[in-house]
């Protein structure tokens, strides 16, 4: 079989009159080669300038990509309650919106009244008393048994620590001054503000985003492209949902225990604990590891009690909470769960070990309902062209 589109023949008058043929470079080709290389390189280096200048606009933007991936993500996590409002009670998509978006508030604003208050006093008691905090650590028996021990460079070394910590000023320096602390509250206050107002629309029009994604899909694959993005964006709302529970459990429990034990700023303890077990796999840990530390300032035992009762929460997750709340979230292995979180973790920091696991279910299923399916229906090998 002749390639048409190889070659195309030409026939032209010899001088014996007969017409003899010779190949000719198709249209395509033609033009490839009657380009000037200088043409060729201006338009290659163009080329690169693009690239270039669509990647410093991508960069330049990266901070409202993760606004609007955040958003997303939320508005994927509230979709389930919305949805089950509107089928529950036979509400109108607004009106459920609206519904999740007061409840949501209300919790919140619930939570800053409860919380905030608590703070400020034991922030401030903190601050008043730390000085006598760290004449009674340094006075305290473990304290000197540890200079007996390790001799005068601890104890210098121990000695310096505990004055820095004596100044509150100090504390303002490390995180760049008044300004600077002033500043990264106002840039987190307004970050929240926008996340909030994209995820507020986001939830009023995820259908209708929905039809619009399918709409760039052939009408003969709109159906199967439809049914994928709700197992998709139902998978990544159920993980929310348990991941939110989990840390709320978690924070709960902590602000119990913390309570009981005299831990110093218990509220803010708690407020670590419930953030840290957003973060998969590393942050429930390093949570308990920072509020055991802190646990230290009232005393080693307190302290010591803290580990063990974060040692026995850890256990507790990890066997009974985490496999009941998570089960029917999503189903991905525990091996793809760690690699997932860590190179999560390593291309986008916490806001990529944050999606990691929701991304790594999403592709299971792409690749369960569309990859498997298309090779399950090769039963037989491709048929030889004929030459």
């Amino acid at each position: 079989m002749i390639d048409k589109t190889a070659t195309r023949q030409e026939e032209r008058p010899t001088r014996t009159g007969r017409s003899i043929s010779t190949p000719q470079p198709t249209s395509a080709a033609a033009a490839i080669a009657r380009i000037n290389p200088f043409v060729f390189g201006l338009l290659g280096a163009l080329g690169v300038l693009v690239a270039l200048t669509l990647g410093d606009i991508v960069t330049q933007l990266a901070t409202v990509l993760v606004y609007i991936g955040f958003a997303i993500f939320l508005a994927l996590g509230l979709d389930p309650i919305i949805s089950f409002i509107e089928g529950r009670f036979s509400i109108p998509r607004p009106g459920a919106v609206a519904i999740v978006v007061a409840g949501v508030l209300l919790l919140f604003t619930g939570i800053v009244l409860a919380i905030v208050p608590i703070l400020v006093t034991q922030i401030t008691n903190l601050i008043d008393n730390g000085p006598q905090m760290v004449e009674d650590i340094q006075n305290s028996d473990w304290y000197q048994n540890l200079i007996a021990q390790f001799g005068t460079n601890f104890e210098d070394a121990a000695a310096s620590a505990l004055e820095f910590v004596k100044d509150p000023s100090n504390l303002l320096d490390i995180g760049g001054g008044v300004l600077a602390i002033g500043t990264g509250i106002a840039g987190g206050f307004t970050g929240v503000t926008i996340v909030l107002i994209l995820t507020l629309y986001f939830m009023a029009s995820l259908s209708s985003m929905k039809k619009v994604a399918a709409r760039f899909v052939p009408a003969y694959q709109r159906d199967t492209f439809s049914i994928l993005v709700e197992d998709v964006s139902g998978a990544v709302g159920r993980y929310v949902i348990g991941q939110v529970s989990l840390a709320l459990v978690n924070g709960v429990l902590s602000l119990i225990v913390l309570l009981i034990i005299g831990a110093p700023v218990p509220a803010l303890l708690a407020l670590i604990a419930f953030i840290g077990s957003m973060i998969p796999l590393v942050g429930t840990l390093s949570a308990s590891i920072v509020n055991s530390l802190l646990c230290l300032f009232v005393s080693p035992i307190t302290a010591l009690i803290a580990i063990c009762y974060y040692l026995v929460y850890m256990q507790v997750e990890a066997y009974v909470l985490s496999p009941r709340i998570m089960s029917k979230a999503v189903a991905v292995p525990g091996s793809l769960v760690v690699i997932a979180a860590v190179a999560g973790g390593a291309l986008g920091g916490i806001p990529g070990a944050l999606v990691a696991i929701p991304v790594a279910a999403s592709i299971i299923i792409i690749v369960q309902k569309v990859l498997f399916p298309a090779q399950d229906r090769k039963t037989a090998p491709p048929a030889v062209i004929a030459q």
